[in-house]
């Protein structure tokens, strides 16, 4: 199996012209960055780490994909044989997963040869701009949500591998759950799951149905009231199951008003403990405008999968520094209206007072000593190639969910605002 594929043909052209040329091989630093956030966001959250790790770990050309580029002409039977040998075997420093971004914040850094280093361009961004737009999403909703949990269920929104991204980066974000079953067996992500309408409309009546739910799951399961009337539903629901049901969802109606009135009928039939979930079509919006309804549980699809409006996070990958002919390091940078960035070697550090969020502050080359009351934000990812375990697989997901909390909690009050806004903290180069 191989990554190397997942990447533009101009990747590839360029490392042909390089090695022509003999500059191919100089070392250079490249960053992943965005320049701004999606408009009025106030953070970004860093999701897809793990996952960029792992693609990395499988990012070279077989005989198969040496034989398909060779018949295509993409590159010269020179560069055909370069390809052939290579494996990363530079050095890449994070943001780790599960930290939050603002503009200009050196997400990745790449160090290596310009050809190892220009060829990981397009895998980088595609996982990076999907996953943290899905999980700067998610974050909004977690913080409308009030501590209540949600579950992520967008699989039929997106595609299939996107899909299990999406519940990924959701998990890390702080959603509890998602349907998707192979997100569960890859990254150790929480699953649920019971009934859809399908189900009910199978047997001939709603009674029907929920007896043979329950004796399929127990009375714990929660049973879906909306196929037909709602009241007639959880009256149903709750004889059915009895007051220990577990919960009722609903899928439609204005859910502010509704829940209100089957929270009642619940506690006016006994069913005091039975939960309310809610699904149809919520973002964070939808969520916080339920904050003061009895709602216990959030199932959210659409809005998620797509970022809410921003499905790519807009991020880049430049050049910022390379050895020059006379072999010292040279900073450059596009000079373009609008698309200016600033070169050289750099090192983020969040500057915090009594523990709250002041500032991104960008060090261009190394910070001064007295930077050190902040907290760095580089870590090291891959080291002469070998990428480091920590950040992979379910327990890298474990660690990003737990260190995204830690961030969150930095943020100045303001930050969690769902209106539109600026930055919750500046960006500063020094």
């Amino acid at each position: 199996m191989t990554s190397a594929l997942l990447t533009d043909r101009y990747e590839l052209t360029m490392i042909d012209a390089a090695l022509r040329d003999g500059r191919a091989l100089r070392p250079s630093v490249f960053e992943l960055f965005a320049r701004r956030l999606p408009a009025g966001r106030r953070f970004g959250v860093v999701a897809g780490t793990g996952r960029f790790l792992e693609l990395l770990e499988e990012f070279h050309f077989g005989p198969n994909e040496l034989a398909w580029l060779k018949a295509e002409r993409v590159v010269s039977d020179d560069t055909l044989d370069w390809l052939e040998g290579f494996r990363f075997t530079g050095d890449i420093r994070g943001y780790a997963e599960g930290e939050l971004y603002f503009p200009g914040s050196p997400l990745l850094v790449v160090e290596g040869s310009f050809a190892e280093a220009v060829l990981l361009e397009t895998l980088a961004l595609s996982v990076f701009n999907y996953d943290s737009a899905v999980a700067s999403a998610a974050a909004r909703m977690v913080s409308a949500a009030g501590g209540r949990p949600l579950s992520e269920m967008g699989s039929r929104r997106t595609g299939e591998r996107s899909a299990v991204a999406a519940a990924r980066a959701a998990y890390i974000a702080g959603f509890t759950a998602t349907s998707n079953l192979q997100a569960g067996r890859e990254w150790g992500i929480p699953t649920m799951g019971t009934a859809a309408h399908a189900f009910t409309l199978l047997f001939d009546s709603e009674e029907e149905a929920f007896r043979a739910q329950v004796d399929a799951m127990g009375p714990g399961t929660t049973l879906l009231v909306d196929t037909y009337d709602i009241p007639r539903g959880v009256e149903t629901a709750v004889r059915v199951a009895g007051t220990a049901l577990g919960a009722v969802r609903i899928d439609s109606g204005d859910l502010g008003v509704v829940v209100r009135e089957v929270r009642t009928q619940l506690d006016a039939l006994g069913a005091t403990g039975t939960r309310i979930t809610v699904t149809n079509d919520l973002d964070e919006h939808a969520i916080a405008a339920l904050s003061s309804a009895p709602v216990n549980s959030y199932g959210v699809g659409t809005a998620v999968v797509t970022g809410s409006g921003s499905p790519a996070a807009g991020m880049v990958y430049k050049l910022v520094a390379h050895v020059d002919a006379s072999g010292d390091w040279l900073a450059v940078g596009k000079k373009s209206a609008g698309k200016a960035t600033v070169g050289g070697r750099k090192q983020p550090i969040r500057a915090l007072i009594d523990g709250v969020a002041v500032a991104e502050d960008i060090y261009v080359e190394d910070p001064p000593m007295d930077a050190a009351a902040g907290r760095p934000l580089l870590v090291g990812l891959v080291r002469g190639g070998f990428v480091e375990p920590v950040f992979t697989g379910a327990a890298g997901v474990a660690e990003a969910r737990a260190r995204h909390a830690a961030a969150i909690a930095e943020l100045p009050p303001q930050a969690l605002s769902l209106s539109r806004g600026e930055p919750a903290i500046p960006t500063r180069y020094l």
